[in-house]
């Protein structure tokens, strides 16, 4: 599977694949946003502000699903030193960032109707906060150190250091007492959630997967360039 991010193989997709996937995205975001907004029953206790929720628990997916390929690909790294990894979890980390961005300010949208307060100092709330932390001092370290090696073995720690973080999020509203609502949705049970709320939310985390995998693209192909270009000045 990793042969498919290969250079040669990224840099020879065209621009057509990316426009007809940019086309798909916005098809499935407006189709997801019209069902969830319109089409989707509001919640007998929370009424119309649950239908926040169709951004805040996909964005929440994608910010965790990100980091633990962060980590686990930093892990592969430093074991077999594959230089893609590093370019794709570099690549990875701003969209990463983005969604965990988006996860904090609609959970706090959320929790001013739903709680009484913007922002409260929860188990779930906090190691959010933390993941933020985690990207940020990922994608900071990959700007401000400029020695290729030395940038990707201390971004690499980050990425296995955070990894700890990615189940205190999970479980947190598990293990300690929290005003956040246990997950309704889990791999290892069936899901809480009614089918008419279910389905625009799996529709809006498909859009915004494949949002994802797109900006990855555009930016997993700039960085190969920038390495190969940096590679071929460092030759010379």
């Amino acid at each position: 599977m990793l042969k498919n991010f290969f250079p040669n193989k990224i840099l020879s997709i065209k621009n057509q694949f990316i426009n007809s996937l940019i086309i798909l995205m916005i098809f499935i975001i407006l189709f997801g946003l019209v069902y969830s907004l319109f089409l989707s029953p509001e919640d007998y206790i929370q009424g119309d502000s649950v239908r926040i929720m169709y951004v805040h628990v996909p964005s929440s997916f994608i910010a965790l699903g990100i980091f633990a390929i962060i980590g686990t690909g930093s892990i592969f790294n430093l074991i077999f030193k594959i230089k893609v990894i590093p370019l794709i979890t570099k690549s990875l980390a701003p969209i990463g960032t983005i969604f965990t961005l988006i996860s904090i300010a609609t959970g706090s949208l959320w929790g001013k109707p739903t709680w009484g307060i913007w922002w409260v100092w929860d188990a779930r709330l906090t190691s959010m906060l933390i993941l933020f932390l985690f990207y940020l001092a990922y994608i900071l370290t990959w700007k401000f150190i400029e020695n290729f090696e030395k940038a990707n073995k201390i971004s690499s720690f980050i990425g296995i250091i955070g990894l700890i973080n990615l189940p205190i999020i999970k479980y947190s509203v598990n293990w300690w007492s929290t005003l956040h609502q246990p997950s309704s949705i889990t791999l290892t049970s069936a899901p809480t959630i009614h089918h008419t709320m279910l389905v625009p939310l799996i529709i809006m985390l498909f859009g915004m997967i494949v949002y994802s995998f797109v900006i990855f693209l555009m930016k997993y192909k700039t960085e190969l360039i920038k390495y190969k270009l940096k590679k071929n000045k460092d030759n010379r």
